[in-house]
């Protein structure tokens, strides 16, 4: 009887756990019996390693073989095991010494040629690995680097299923020749989701700060909206732009995430690990160091939102913006029931999703951004223009975002269309992206060194009850937002969401605390209702 065991990993959702791969060797008719709670793709596997090992050059044994997956009670899913099984079944025929392999965590698909193919989620699957504590991981060759990505993990990347049986048996490791030049690696398939490309508005792209083809300058005149943009990055804030098509609002949002600082290591490996799984990494960028942009269409599914979907669920869009922007353009056009399940990831910063399989946690702390015609015509409120909607329209309209979202938001603004004036004006050009982001950092660094030694990074992260006691503002200066909460224009969760962004902009303006002028700007941007303040940050005092 021969036996022999090695380690994969099994995701449930962002998170890996560690799984045995045992294969047992007994007298009897031929036969390959897959046990541990294995779906179809990972049932496949029996054919797909029995033919890689025999084009690799090694013996298939023709006796009763039992391959077990341990903890048999956590679901399997996908073809990740098939390199574990294949030296499994290997060492249970000596072909390997079982010893070697008792103590390597493998992550690969195998095709029928015996070459490794890659699979989504190889970075949370080699940090779980590393957080039980195992040192040795083999992947494919060409994911290697997002698996070095982890520290203090010895990581083998390898081509062929033959190449990995000359490492393990200290033989001569064999050159494999490479794919045809000037065509894209067909191995590189098994990192893409079929109908994720960036056509979709589901891709990973992120802006590079200072980005040269998305920059602040290009937006003439609409001080107010450019002022919320820059205070949204520098708090992490939610924000909602209202205007008549044409006026600026896609060009504000899609120039928010290059005004948003670069992402420190731990953000970058959050933010890759859940684009790992989606199978959304850029092709020759394993670590994204960029905040993320999503811009999913109107018609996308609460699923698509949130995430979920038939089977073993997957990461949203919200997850996809993880760290980064979820613009959400044409607002009103999404289903209510979508837009409504956006409430909890904006309060709680991640998602739970229950499935009949288990329970999926997957992260979701990012900035919404939301843009929305005032009417279906778009013209209403518009100057010298006429709106064709009669009253109920509107309501039915613009009550399809409800209240409760829309009280989450700490940012609401509305985009007045550009004069002539304005936009033939010699010299109407704003400020930079790079003076903005300049600004922005700077504000994020004042709130880090605030919030040290706090589970906290941002104004927009801080819990109402911490704002009122220990981080106070002036004495005073909440005057004016407290009268706004005992007539009803503000509730309680509105009074706190105004502090937050008054600090922001304290923040963004050199203030040790926020003062009277600082909270007035912040209700200006929240309610829309002028209070005598200067809408630029530069001119504030």
């Amino acid at each position: 009887m021969g036996f022999a065991r090695t380690c994969s990993v099994a995701l449930v959702g962002v998170e890996g756990v560690v799984v045995e791969v045992q294969a047992d060797l007994e007298p009897g008719v031929a036969a390959f019996t897959l046990v541990g709670l294995p779906d179809k793709s990972l049932t496949e596997s029996r054919d797909r390693v029995r033919a890689a090992v025999v084009n690799s050059g090694a013996a298939w044994p023709q006796k009763k073989l039992t391959v077990g997956l341990s903890p048999a009670s956590v679901p399997k899913a996908g073809s990740g095991f098939d390199l574990a099984v294949a030296c499994a079944v290997l060492g249970a025929a000596e072909r390997i010494d079982p010893r070697v392999l008792a103590d390597i965590v493998m992550i690969g698909e195998l095709g029928l040629d015996g070459r490794v193919r890659p699979v989504r989620g190889i970075l949370p699957a080699v940090l779980a690995a590393a957080d039980a504590g195992y040192e040795q991981v083999v992947v494919p060759e060409c994911a290697a680097a997002e698996a070095s990505l982890v520290p203090g993990v010895s990581v083998l990347g390898i081509r062929s299923l033959r190449q990995l049986i000359a490492v393990l048996t200290d033989e001569p490791v064999p050159e494999e020749e490479p794919d045809d030049q000037g065509r894209p690696d067909p191995l590189l398939a098994g990192l893409r989701i079929p109908g994720t490309g960036a056509a979709t508005g589901m891709h990973s792209v992120g802006a590079a700060q200072h980005d040269q083809g998305h920059d602040l300058a290009d937006v003439v005149g609409q001080t107010s909206a450019r002022t919320a943009v820059e205070v949204a990055a520098a708090g992490g804030h939610h924000l909602f732009l209202e205007g008549p098509p044409g006026v600026g609002k896609t060009m504000l949002a899609e120039r928010l995430p290059a005004v948003l600082p670069r992402l420190t290591r731990e953000e970058s490996l959050e933010v890759t690990a859940v684009h790992s799984v989606a199978g959304l990494l850029p092709p020759g960028k394993p670590l994204i160091d960029v905040a993320p942009y999503c811009a999913p269409h109107h018609s996308a599914t609460m699923q698509s939102l949130v995430g979920g979907g038939p089977g073993f669920a997957r990461p949203g869009a919200v997850s996809l913006a993880h760290r980064g922007v979820l613009f959400l353009d044409e607002a009103p056009e999404f289903r209510s029931q979508a837009l409504d399940a956006l409430r909890q990831p904006l309060e709680s910063g991640h998602v739970v999703i229950a499935r009949s399989a288990g329970v999926v946690r997957f992260p979701a702390r990012f900035q919404m951004v939301l843009a929305a015609n005032p009417c279906p015509c778009g013209r209403f409120s518009q100057r010298d223009a006429l709106c064709d909607c009669p009253p109920s329209a509107i309501r039915r309209y613009q009550a399809r975002l409800s209240g409760p979202l829309l009280d989450r938001v700490d940012l609401r603004v509305e985009v007045d269309p550009v004069t002539r004036a304005q936009l033939t004006r010699p010299g109407a050009r704003g400020e930079s992206t790079a003076t903005v982001a300049d600004r922005v950092r700077a504000a994020r660094e004042r709130a880090a060194a605030r919030l040290d030694r706090t589970p906290w990074r941002t104004s927009s992260e801080v819990p109402g009850r911490e704002l009122r006691s220990r981080f106070q503002p002036v004495a005073g200066a909440m005057d004016e937002a407290e009268r706004n909460l005992e007539r009803g224009v503000l509730t309680a969760r509105g009074i706190d969401r105004v502090l937050r962004v008054a600090w922001t902009v304290a923040d963004l303006v050199g203030h040790d605390r926020p003062d009277a002028t600082d909270v007035c700007l912040a209700l200006q941007l929240r309610t829309g209702v002028p209070r005598g303040v200067p809408m630029a940050i530069g001119a504030l005092p």
